[in-house]
């Protein structure tokens, strides 16, 4: 009971003080003993707490991160109140714990390192699409008309440039200490072809197109006056001017009426025609036929008629020249015998056909055949039978496709398994090997003869 009462007059004590509560607030938590811990929600928004709970929470938070054992002062029970260096104690205890606090709440920024680049990105943005000829270019025209539309307008850069890239472009050699820097370094590597073919290009400059002008447009002048031009003016033209190049844009000026005594002509005014398609509505078109000359006509007749006369003439002459022809070339017509019906006459061989069905086709060892094309010339492309030519009663041929590949009858293609009717002089194509078919004209003539009086028994 003693112990009891003891225990409740220190703790009736204690509690009279601020500091003492929060000593013990801390030794209770870190402890974890009869005071239970409150639970905090994990979502983003949360309740707004009071002056208390925010002073257990904070004293939590920094238990929980701070690391190592946690500070805490002795209770001391007396009967009497505290003197004065335990207040001391007390209050150095508590400023114990405000340190690592604030640590854990506003930690120490990070500081990153940034590479700082050595030129800034607006410098080497358009230095590879400027090239070195580019900038002369610009420079050596400036220097001529002191205007950069004019610049825009004549100069034919390796890039098509906007005029504000242009006016970009001069204002950053001009005031650009890196760019101008670098561009100037380029230059100077340039060959000096190089630089002389740019300088050749430079644009004619008010003063020199002044004094070419006043040359008159009828005269033809010659190179001679050209270069006294260039030898009483040297400070005028530029010094890449050649006494050829003054004579060609002394030929632009007067082709565009731009000399001093040529005068362009006003524009029509009133009913005039001012383009095409005013003067195409003003088109009659009664007026666009043309009047009949009979003259003309007749004698276009007259060549009509000798013209027909002649192509007359030719055709009556083609057979003798045909027969010529044959001669020289060997297709004359064969001397056909009473056995044979037809030929096939390639450019070496000759086949007869003696019999009313024969095969062609690529003979082998184990298989013989009628007509051996291989004798003409290679036929490994052509099937070992690849067709046959047969002939029926009425007298007519007819070639039927055994192979694989197409048969050619006078250019026309016959595919396996289809048949064609052969006449005299068909031209037959088989993988490349040409034949001509001629028909024995008097034996067929004959067979069809008794055939027709079969038919009439």
């Amino acid at each position: 009971m003693i112990e009891k009462i003891t225990a409740s007059s220190c703790r009736s004590e204690d509690e009279e003080t601020l500091g003492v509560k929060d000593v013990k607030r801390t030794a209770t938590q870190a402890f974890g003993s009869g005071v239970p811990k409150r639970r905090s929600s994990s979502r983003s928004i949360k309740r707004k707490k009071f002056d208390d709970e925010l002073v257990e929470s904070s004293l939590v938070k920094s238990s929980s991160r701070v690391k190592g054992p946690p500070v805490i002062e002795p209770v001391r029970c007396s009967g009497s109140e505290p003197s004065s260096s335990e207040k001391k104690k007390i209050t150095k205890s508590g400023a114990t714990l405000t340190p690592p606090l604030t640590m854990v709440i506003n930690p120490a920024p990070i500081t990153k390192r940034v590479k700082k680049s050595k030129q800034p990105l607006h410098v080497t943005k358009d230095l590879g699409r400027w090239k070195p000829t580019d900038d002369l270019l610009l420079i050596n025209a400036v220097l001529q008309t002191t205007d950069l539309t004019s610049v825009h307008l004549g100069v034919k850069f390796s890039c098509r440039f906007t005029l504000r890239e242009i006016k970009e472009r001069w204002y950053a050699l001009l005031y650009d200490p890196v760019i101008s820097k670098l561009a100037w370094q380029a230059m100077r590597q340039l060959h000096p072809e190089a630089i002389a073919a740019i300088q050749s290009k430079a644009l004619f400059s008010q003063n020199e197109e002044a004094l070419l002008a006043k040359i008159g447009s009828t005269s033809q002048p010659k190179l001679d006056i050209f270069q006294e031009l260039l030898s009483k003016h040297p400070s005028v033209f530029h010094p890449s001017r050649t006494p050829k190049s003054l004579l060609v844009h002394w030929q632009l000026l007067k082709q565009y009426y731009l000399l001093d005594d040529q005068s362009v002509q006003p524009l029509p005014k009133g009913d005039q025609v001012l383009n095409f398609s005013d003067a195409e509505q003003m088109v009659d078109d009664v007026k666009l036929k043309e009047s009949r000359d009979e003259v003309l006509e007749h004698e276009l007749m007259i060549s009509d008629r000798h013209q027909k006369r002649e192509i007359r003439q030719l055709e009556q002459e083609l057979p003798r020249w045909q027969v010529l022809v044959d001669n020289i070339t060997g297709m004359s017509m064969p001397d056909f015998d009473n056995q044979t019906l037809a030929a096939l006459r390639g450019r070496m061989v000759r086949y007869l056909m003696r019999s009313r069905e024969i095969t062609l086709g690529r003979a082998t060892k184990d298989k013989q055949i009628d007509v051996d094309l291989s004798l003409e010339g290679p036929a490994w492309k052509i099937s070992r039978k690849q067709g046959i030519i047969k002939l029926k009663n009425n007298g007519d041929f007819f070639i039927a496709n055994e192979g694989r590949r197409p048969i050619y009858i006078d250019g026309r293609p016959v595919l396996s398994g289809n048949k064609w009717k052969l006449n005299n002089n068909s031209v037959v194509e088989i993988a490349g090997l040409r034949f001509v078919f001629l028909i024995n004209l008097e034996l067929i003539s004959l067979i069809k003869a008794e055939a027709a009086k079969m038919t009439q028994q």
